[in-house]
């Protein structure tokens, strides 16, 4: 049985990389790409692929969340994260959301092959060098509050919209909110995270992957 794969990264480089790798197998099929989070989701619809490598870091909708609502549409499709973020929180936040594999993009071109066989076959992966750091052993533990917990999933959207530099009646049009609804949630997730200014807000999205840094 052939796997099908759609990648989702938003560095077209990556992608063709991660392209030319999967094809060069002979039961890995990639039948689609997308280079933003919005787009993966419409892809996922169209193309129903058996398995996304995802990155985290993606505009407009990072992959943790796309993963999570790719998930809750369609549960047969088993999602991949690839991440520059080795941290048990981006890793808890990734599985959490119903990612089966978490891969290090520095050693994605050794692994990806087999984190994709693994993710279509129902077995979680992760990155060999998360498991000698025992990040893997964390996940089972009780994991501190991450201040996103603190956010709605509207407010982490909204927040990532933000910092992208988007004004507020742009993100009250993708999101089809009125400008004062996208000005009432910016003051709520501000004060929830105890930040005043944009610059701030650029930095914590940055540090908790909700954005990419260029």
């Amino acid at each position: 049985m052939t796997i099908t794969v759609l990648l989702a990264d938003d560095h077209a480089v990556v992608r063709d990389g991660l392209h030319l790798l999967l094809e060069a197998q002979p039961d890995i099929t990639v039948i689609g790409e997308a280079s933003n989070g919005r787009a993966v989701i419409g892809q996922a619809g169209r193309l129903q692929p058996d398995v996304i490598v995802m990155d985290i870091a993606m505009p407009e909708l990072n992959g943790i969340e796309a993963t999570r609502r790719i998930r809750a549409v369609y549960p047969s499709t088993q999602i991949v994260i690839l991440s520059m973020h080795s941290t048990s929180e981006h890793v808890f936040r990734a599985f959490q959301a119903g990612a089966s594999g978490y891969l290090l993009k520095e050693s994605a071109g050794a692994e990806v092959v087999d984190a994709v066989r693994a993710a279509h076959a129902g077995r979680r992966y992760l990155s060999q060098k998360l498991v000698d750091s025992g990040t893997y052993d964390a996940l089972d533990q009780r994991r501190a509050e991450s201040p996103l917990d603190r956010l709605s999933v509207r407010e982490r959207e909204i927040l990532q919209l933000i910092v992208e530099g988007k004004s507020s009646a742009e993100i009250a049009g993708l999101l089809s909110l009125s400008p004062k609804t996208v000005e009432t949630y910016r003051s709520r997730l501000m004060h929830k995270l105890g930040l005043g200014d944009l610059p701030s807000l650029v930095k914590f999205a940055i540090q908790h992957g909700l954005t990419p840094l260029n």
